[in-house]
């Protein structure tokens, strides 16, 4: 199964409120935003308008990936962009800038993508379970991308007091999944760390100004450095940790609660979820109606069993709750205590008419429409409809993924058809084996024990595949990966020797004067 293969298959929409006031000085507008997270969309439109930190507000982040609708609030300016990616629609005034309370519930309509008949089967069951259960809060993988693009939890090393940790964490160490000009700059801040006067020369280099003005005129200050990014993104890099153990803890309670074999495992970006598949009425009266607490130094835990869970999840991390305190800025970096629901019910679960997807042939798609309150995810909710078959992407899996776009392909290279992802089609739906263009001939050959049936080539095909007629002997071991650019060279090798080896079996009438 696969979901956001298009921006348009997750679509979020907010369902708001505020009070109007003609004479307030924050502008309201409606943002509908696709391929970009709230971060982006709110830095676009600083930089556009030329706004300060901290003048756009907003109910809440939303996911990056998909088209999402939500309320943002401009303090003392108007502004307007109608962009194919971010437009805005003016709503009226207010006099208090948003925040979460504004915010009632978000409509969610997901199409998932690359289903057999087998996947459709049980899902009418798990839709009844959802009902009758709910599913667990958890904060799911998109709170944790720090840990998919590798820089860990920030928060950890600002508990330890090691500021140049986390702002070199921050800025200098690019994702190996992130192509875009912001992984290019901080790959350059990794090879110049402490070069501050060094001059970037990519544009991803903007958002990171403050930080590096505070670095060129006070090295060494990692503290007052770290405090020029702003103030919600450093907030969030608290919150993550916090979530992260606020997920463990919850894991650790509902293994309190209920037996073992009420429970099933599913991967997440930062470890292991627990779901139950049954209960009693009595525990599920207070799943539904118990809330964990995201700790903080002040937290207060009554309840045994929660305080055990804690208890547990701090242990492990090898800290205690008054430790969670950032002593050199108490003021402007600190955790903060909340209640989360810990189950959560999906209001109109509606799932529709199963298709057949038009973007991967052979497979079907059906589209799946539920609400769920503030900061609850959505794609918990799809995890626990198909948990009997949903994996989550490793980095390898999505580095695997990727190809080579259209526009970066030779002229005349036909292009590759990407390797299906997810499971294998039924043997009803099967359909006729398809030729790829070898690019693995240029990354290196398998071991024989390794190499994938293929039908015969003919000697004419040669040449319109791009490789040579006799494929090189198998090699001992996997090659190194090769760059892109190399391996752009040795597909032009391989046509050119395609095309002599062909003008050499022509018959000498046919051959150019």
């Amino acid at each position: 199964m696969r979901i956001k293969q298009k921006p348009e298959d997750f679509s979020v929409k907010e369902s708001y409120r505020f009070d109007e006031v003609a004479s307030g000085r924050y502008r309201v507008y409606l943002m509908d935003k696709q391929k970009l997270s709230t971060f982006d969309a709110a830095n676009r439109l600083r930089d556009a308008f030329g706004l300060k930190p901290g003048s756009i507000s907003y109910c809440g982040l939303k996911d990056k990936q998909g088209r999402t609708e939500q309320l943002i609030a401009v303090d003392g300016a108007d502004v307007d962009m109608q962009e194919p990616d971010l437009r805005l629609k003016y709503l009226g005034r207010t006099d208090k800038a948003l925040s979460s309370a504004n915010i009632t519930s978000n409509r969610f309509a997901v199409t998932v993508r690359m289903l057999t008949q087998e996947s459709i089967g049980p899902l009418n069951v798990a839709a009844a379970e959802i009902n009758r259960l709910g599913v667990v809060n958890y904060f799911d993988s998109q709170r944790f991308g720090s840990l998919k693009h590798g820089q860990g939890f920030i928060a950890k090393d600002l508990l330890r007091g090691d500021f140049e940790a986390a702002l070199h964490n921050y800025l200098a160490r690019p994702s190996e999944l992130d192509r875009s000009d912001d992984a290019k700059v901080k790959a350059f801040w990794r090879d110049n760390w402490g070069k501050w006067d060094a001059r970037v020369p990519f544009e991803g280099t903007k958002k990171y100004h403050r930080v590096l003005k505070s670095l060129r005129e006070h090295p060494g200050d990692w503290v007052r450095a770290f405090l020029q990014i702003e103030a919600d993104y450093r907030a969030m890099l608290l919150f993550t940790y916090q979530s992260y153990l606020w997920n463990e803890g919850v894991r650790r309670y509902l293994q309190e609660l209920l037996p073992r074999e009420h429970l099933f495992p599913m991967k997440y970006q930062a470890g292991t979820l627990l779901f139950h598949r049954d209960a009693d009425s009595e525990t599920l009266n207070t799943l539904r109606d118990s809330t964990f607490p995201l700790l903080a130094p002040d937290s207060l835990i009554e309840d045994p069993k929660k305080r055990k869970a804690v208890d547990w999840v701090m242990g492990r991390e090898k800290l205690s709750l008054e430790q969670l305190r950032i002593e050199e800025a108490p003021r402007m970096l600190y955790f903060k205590h909340e209640e989360r629901p810990t189950v959560i019910v999906p209001h109109k679960l509606v799932i529709g008419r199963v298709q057949n997807d038009d973007l991967n042939r052979g497979y079907l798609k059906v589209n799946i429409a539920f609400t769920l309150p503030p900061g609850a995810y959505a794609t918990l909710v799809i995890k626990r409809l198909f948990h009997f078959e949903y994996e989550e992407d490793s980095a390898q899996k999505i580095r695997e993924g990727w190809y080579t776009p259209p526009e970066e392909r030779d002229g005349d290279e036909a292009p590759a058809a990407r390797p299906p992802r997810g499971p294998r089609r039924p043997a009803a739906r099967a359909e006729a084996p398809r030729t790829e263009a070898p690019r693995a001939a240029a990354r290196g050959a398998r071991p024989a024990s390794q190499a994938p049936r293929r039908p015969p080539v003919s000697d004419s095909a040669v040449g319109r595949l791009a490789q040579p007629k006799e494929a090189p002997p198998p090699a001992a071991a996997p090659a190194a990966p090769v760059g892109f650019r190399e391996r752009q060279r040795q597909k032009k090798d391989a046509k050119v020797q395609a095309r002599k080896e062909q003008a050499a079996k022509r018959p000498e009438s046919r051959k150019k004067k």
